[in-house]
């Protein structure tokens, strides 16, 4: 057994909750590795594992959903991997620790032009954009998309791979800074949610018309004048609840435009290896080659997860976040 420190909850609730404290990582067994940790994401799924919003079945836990690093040990039957590569993971809870033990299967080999940072920052968010855009709704050119959030980490991901797919964009922000921030990563609409209706905006731009697809990971405040804004035939595609769940939907409301809704799940797209991996290097292509910038705008030690979840949860965070470990 190795030493090291970790992130751990041993209930559910606010920040206070998190605390760096010791913890034990063992040998990997049968297809696993320890890996140790050089970067670590942070992602809103973080927040509601901690505060309960997805319970958490035992305690104390290690939350974190999102890492880089460098294998240290393989454990027997792992092929495709050597110690000393370089990878990152997602959807694999755990990952706000200095190591840990992890199924080879569920890692991503990062190539020469991945950084770790930029693996523990864009591997979760980016992934998300991918199944959005290229799977629950694929965008095609001359498409309009409203992106609800579209100044933070998936957000601008989302906003600048769909218009390099072709669409005009628009998107919601709190703030004029974040407006700004967008715009410079494919947003043609910022619309600034606190000083007007996004509803009558989204109107407005389009002519009357509404938009294709909106890709909503704000939830309750945002979904029901969603679905009025869509065109028809359009498509609401819910991935997130930042504000809470998403209320009951009366599906007859949907007929009279052929409206469709469909709920993302990252997991369903990151089980089978073969089809991550071969994602994930279309991901870390398109970023490498300057077509999507990702903005890692905040940096934490991972010892103050705390104060990044308060920063996140007040919505002062634009772009990426990593753990520096």
């Amino acid at each position: 057994m190795t030493t090291i420190n970790a992130i751990r909850i041993h209930e559910h609730g606010g920040p206070e909750v998190m605390r760096w404290e010791e913890a034990e990582v063992g040998d990997p067994g049968s297809g696993e590795v320890r890996l140790r940790h050089t970067a670590v994401g942070l992602n809103y799924i973080d927040v509601n594992h901690r505060t309960g919003a997805y319970p958490l079945k035992d305690f104390p836990q290690t939350i974190g959903m999102e890492g880089a690093g460098v294998i240290e040990a393989l454990g027997p039957d792992v092929a495709g991997f050597a110690v000393g590569d370089r990878v990152s993971y997602c959807m694999v809870i755990g990952s706000y620790s200095e190591a840990r033990v992890i199924a080879a299967d569920r890692l991503i080999k990062l190539a020469d032009h991945t950084p770790d940072e930029i693996g523990a920052a864009a591997t979760l968010q980016g992934l998300t954009a991918h199944y959005l855009l290229r799977e629950l709704y694929p965008v095609q050119p001359g498409d309009t998309v409203l992106v609800q959030a579209a100044a933070g980490g998936v957000g601008l991901i989302l906003c600048q791979w769909a218009k390099h797919l072709g669409a005009t964009v628009l998107g919601t922000v709190g703030n004029q800074e974040k407006a700004d921030l967008a715009a410079a990563h494919g947003c043609d609409h910022p619309i600034l949610y606190r000083d007007v209706d996004f509803g009558e905006a989204v109107m407005e731009i389009t002519g009357g018309k509404g938009v294709r697809v909106i890709y909503d990971a704000v939830g309750v405040d945002t979904f029901d004048k969603g679905i009025d804004v869509l065109a028809e035939r359009g498509w609401m595609v819910s991935y997130g609840q930042s504000s809470g769940p998403t209320p009951p939907l009366n599906t007859a409301r949907l007929g009279p435009r052929g409206l469709n809704v469909t709920r993302g799940g990252l997991n369903l797209f990151v089980r089978d290896a073969d089809y991550r991996n071969a994602n994930a290097a279309e991901l870390f292509g398109l970023i490498a080659d300057g077509t999507i910038k990702l903005e890692i705008n905040q940096r934490y030690a991972l010892k103050d997860a705390a104060q990044a979840h308060m920063d996140l949860e007040a919505r002062k965070t634009t772009g990426s976040t990593v753990f520096e470990v």
